[in-house]
């Protein structure tokens, strides 16, 4: 694998259901998009009649050992029940070795099992029952006690793959087995919460009569504080009439806390409190009027609460029908709105297999050589997913498979590669964050349904010293439709709910809301088991990417003029055509035109008819293949390193002053050339607007007394004579021509006035 091929390809993995097993027996499990990976399972329910109170279970074949927790109760009849799994490919032994010991030296028992011998069981069978196996001592004498167990041949389809011990995490035991297992998680249902402030009354300053308080709400709810804007209303009744808005996460058990502050210099005094419920707050799904209530606000002083300190009016609503966008709106995984009673049927299934990834990077040192324990997330709409974790390995397989409802075919699923840096250090959430390794994203509106894609994807990391291939994950991708007709209609359809377009929320309000909705995930998140911390989360919802980039506003003004050049190359053609570079295609162009002035009905038709044409000629070549990430259009390949740590600086910088002048004074010159830009904009425009102003009497004189004049050749003349001998001047021979000499209407155009005479 070439370190700088970081181009798309396509593979051929072993996939696919209905193969059979070496023992004949067919695969029916529906994990068709992974490759088939057999593991010795084995099941350890409890123990019974041991001659120790404290034991543990050590299974062993080969050089592999995996053992369960000590019994932390003494109790001669221990319960373990644990899972694990030997990877069939990589057993270095014959015999599976059971052994009860009471510490790492005394062997209190143990039975054996031949690997040959082993059954195989294929979901959907039911699970293996366990049984009773008599134990053995040292030697070979039968004691009376047993130990429940039971082994079997599987695939990674069964249901208890994912809580298992796996042999490719031999190092991990303990607590640290946790840290390494696969899960699902489902990021909580959050709302939008509406609160109109209108005003306040019967406020009393704690310092007595006051002129002029500066007073202001502070709103509270959880970790996340809001605050409003001074009233204008310099008394001790203000007026605000603004919405302050909150993320809200279900089931609604937290309170709203609403303080008003009265600004003493630099510092606020409290004036009063209130307390609110959500439990209790109205819910709404369209902008239907919330009635306005009173609300008692109490004085908090050393925690006491003397009585009353005055009333503060509100409308507090929660938002349902909103969509609380948790992720860039340019590529998410979802746009169902908050309340479910809005949300439509889904169209379809994506299947997502994690097989394999190759060619890692070293992201740590262990025992003095380098090493990474790899494990993959992919989020979809409010599933989350993790891989187990592979320990040790720059080419781990994974080969797990999981499954979303689509909702929608205009949504992006996340795919990011991480390193597992707490596997040392379980449960330390101040410990090491857990290193990128990369992420890829793709929208499923480029997938074919019905279709499996298998595909190689670079893992692309950009970093203050260049961009750099952290190595390939091989994914299989396949979009089932349940409905074309729904599918379809998703296209007619708003892409967010309507309460977006109904009461629209301000750019400001979406941006300080999605950085409450990922706070609230990094939460939430964070406290499952295993967790997905901040880190993690933050790098899949793209958070932080409106910071400010050279890199990424080159990249953005290349994709505008690449969108632009379509005209222009049309704009060149047409001049090419005027000055009869080409004569055959100008004469041409000239029975074009005839056929559009002479037969306007055909022409819409013929046009339609032509963008039918090409379209399905085109289909012949389509992309084969989804999107990934493109280190030339994001201009990562060129980018130079003092653009690239800027880039990667914190907000508010951390650099020298020095060095944050010489950027500001960069970033000056840029939006210097930004303004006039923007200037000359502004001057066309009102050139136009001029037109008719009488801003410069001599210039709109001149152009009523033309408008005059048109009106009557146009009543006079026939509109299509007329067409004809415009097209034909415009497209007259060189010889008839004098070049590089502006036209009457250019003159005229630049000579009108502009509000740029008026401008400091």
């Amino acid at each position: 694998m070439a370190e700088n091929d970081f181009s798309l390809k396509e593979t051929c993995p072993k996939i696919g259901g209905g193969r059979s097993f070496p023992g004949g027996e067919m695969q029916t499990s529906s994990f068709d998009l992974v490759e088939r990976m057999t593991f010795l399972y084995i099941r350890v329910v409890k123990a019974r009649a041991l001659p120790s109170n404290d034991s543990f279970i050590e299974v062993t074949i080969g050089s592999y050992k995996g053992r369960t927790k000590n019994n932390t109760n003494p109790n001669p009849n221990p319960e373990f029940h644990e899972v694990f799994a030997f990877n069939k490919d990589r057993l270095q032994g014959n015999v599976l070795d059971v052994a009860v010991k009471a510490n790492e030296e005394v062997i209190i028992g143990k039975c054996k099992f031949e690997v040959a011998e082993i059954p195989t069981r294929v979901p959907p069978d039911s699970p293996l029952a366990p049984q009773w196996y008599r134990l053995e001592d040292i030697n070979g004498n039968r004691f009376g006690g047993e130990v429940m167990l039971s082994v079997w041949m599987g695939t990674q389809a069964d249901e208890v793959f994912p809580e298992a011990w796996h042999s490719d995490c031999v190092t991990v035991n303990g607590d640290n087995a946790v840290i390494a297992r696969s899960k699902v998680y489902l990021s909580p249902r959050l709302w939008y919460l509406r609160v109109n402030v209108i005003e306040a009354q019967d406020l009393v300053p704690l310092q007595g009569n006051r002129t002029n308080p500066e007073i202001l709400v502070k709103g509270f709810l959880g970790n996340i504080v809001v605050r409003s804007r001074v009233s204008q209303t310099r008394t001790m009744s203000p007026v605000w009439n603004e919405d302050m808005m909150f993320v809200a996460v279900e089931p609604f058990e937290d309170s709203l806390i609403l303080s008003l502050e009265c600004k003493l210099g630099q510092n606020e005094e409290c004036l009063g409190k209130c307390e609110i419920k959500l439990s209790q707050v109205e819910r709404r799904v369209m902008p239907d009027p919330v009635p306005a209530m009173w609300y008692n606000l109490e004085r908090v002083v050393d925690s006491v609460v003397p009585g009353f300190a005055g009333r503060i009016h509100l409308r507090v609503s929660l938002e349902g029908g909103y969509h609380v966008l948790d992720e860039s709106i340019q590529y998410s995984s979802d746009y169902r709105a908050s309340a479910k009673i809005l949300w439509t049927p889904a169209i379809g299934v994506l299947e997502l297999g994690v097989i394999s990834a190759s060619g890692l990077m070293p992201m740590k040192s262990r025992d003095g050589r380098g090493t990474t324990d790899a494990y993959c997330v992919a989020k979809y709409g409010q599933k989350w997913v993790r891989t187990r974790t592979i320990v040790d390995t720059f080419s781990p397989k994974w080969n797990e498979q999981y499954t979303w409802e689509v909702y929608d075919p205009y949504t992006v699923i996340t795919i990011g590669v991480f390193d597992n840096m707490h596997l040392l250090v379980p449960g330390n959430t101040n410990g090491p964050r857990d290193s990128r390794i990369g992420k890829i994203r793709i929208r499923l509106s480029t997938l074919e349904t019905e279709r499996i894609y298998t595909h190689s994807y670079p893992l692309i990391v950009l970093k203050p010293d260049g961009v750099k291939k952290m190595g390939e994950i091989q994914l299989a991708v396949r979009l089932s439709c349940t409905s074309t007709i729904d599918m379809l209609q998703k296209y007619s359809e708003p892409l967010l709910p309507m309460m977006h377009y109904l009461t629209p929320l301000s750019i400001y309000q979406l941006d300080s809301l999605r950085h409450q909705a990922t706070h609230i995930l990094c939460m939430n998140l964070g406290r499952t088991e295993p967790p997905l911390r901040r880190d993690v989360v933050e790098y899949m919802l793209d958070f932080g990417s409106n910071i400010w980039s050279i890199r990424r506003g080159r990249a953005n003004f290349e994709r505008l003029v690449t969108f632009f050049t379509a005209f222009l190359d049309a704009w060149v053609w047409f001049d090419s055509v005027c000055k009869w570079k080409s004569p055959v295609t100008t004469i041409l162009a000239h029975f074009i035109f005839l056929f559009i002035v002479f037969l306007p009905k055909y022409c819409v038709t013929s046009l339609l008819l032509y963008c039918f044409v090409i379209g399905f000629y085109r289909y012949r070549l389509r992309p084969r293949h989804p999107p990934h990430m493109d280190i030339k259009l994001s201009k990562a390949d060129s980018a130079l390193p003092d653009e690239l740590d800027e880039e990667f600086d914190g907000f508010p910088s951390g650099k020298s002053a020095d060095l944050v002048k010489k950027r500001y004074d960069r970033l000056r010159g840029i939006a210097g050339r930004m303004m006039m830009v923007l200037g000359d904009l502004a001057t066309q425009g009102e050139r136009v607007k001029n037109l008719l102003s009488w801003r410069d009497p001599r210039a709109t004189f001149l152009f009523s007394m033309f408008c005059l004049v048109a009106c009557g050749v146009i009543f006079l003349i026939s509109m299509k004579l007329l067409m004809t001998l415009l097209a034909f001047y415009v497209m007259r021979h060189p010889r008839l021509r004098v070049f590089d000499i502006p036209s009457v209407p250019q003159n005229f155009f630049r000579r009108l006035p502009s509000r740029a005479d008026s401008m400091l």
